[in-house]
């Protein structure tokens, strides 16, 4: 009866930490802003929203799942690196919603050629796959898309909301 008991405070212990993590509010976006830039720092895990030069909010991210370098080819894992632009918004998107990214480029496609390789394309800023949105922030743990910039299904209805085609990311290392 006491290891019973003792099993179930360390469980209680353990666990508490996880859903205060999960249900912990984070900061939302003011309502009625207009992102006009959006700066991905790969290494950091982080997408910042910047409205009239202003910094208004920071979102952590997961990338594909070989998250260093440059992307190259099609398959790669990797997520693209450079100046870009929003060129789409998906609001029936396998994953909750999305807001695509101009990759490739010239530059992309010339050098994908130059392999004879296909540059891919598809990279989008995602929320989570449909009817898996209940892991919420945990996704954040993992890098586990193929090239793409997640962010929970709050999250991506935020930046969907407020952010226009032709809006500029800048995805850096």
């Amino acid at each position: 009866m006491r290891k019973r008991k003792i099993f179930a405070s360390i469980f209680v212990i353990l666990l508490t930490p996880l859903v205060l993590y999960y249900f912990y509010p984070e900061q939302k976006l003011p309502a009625e802003i207009q992102i006009d830039k959006l700066v991905v720092y790969k290494s950091k895990r982080q997408l910042l929203a910047y409205a009239n030069g202003r910094l208004v909010k920071t979102y952590k991210i997961s990338l594909g799942g070989q998250p260093m370098g440059d992307k190259e080819f099609e398959g790669d894992k990797k997520t693209p690196e450079g100046l870009y632009f929003i060129n789409d918004k998906n609001p029936n998107s396998g994953y909750h919603k999305n807001l695509g990214v101009s990759y490739p480029n010239e530059e992309d496609v010339a050098y994908a050629r130059q392999h004879n390789k296909s540059p891919g394309g598809e990279i989008k800023i995602h929320g989570l796959r449909n009817h898996t949105g209940l892991i919420g922030k945990f996704h954040r743990w993992f890098d586990w898309t193929l090239g793409c910039m997640a962010v929970t299904n709050e999250e991506i209805d935020e930046l969907y909301s407020a952010v226009k085609v032709g809006t500029e990311i800048d995805i850096r290392p």
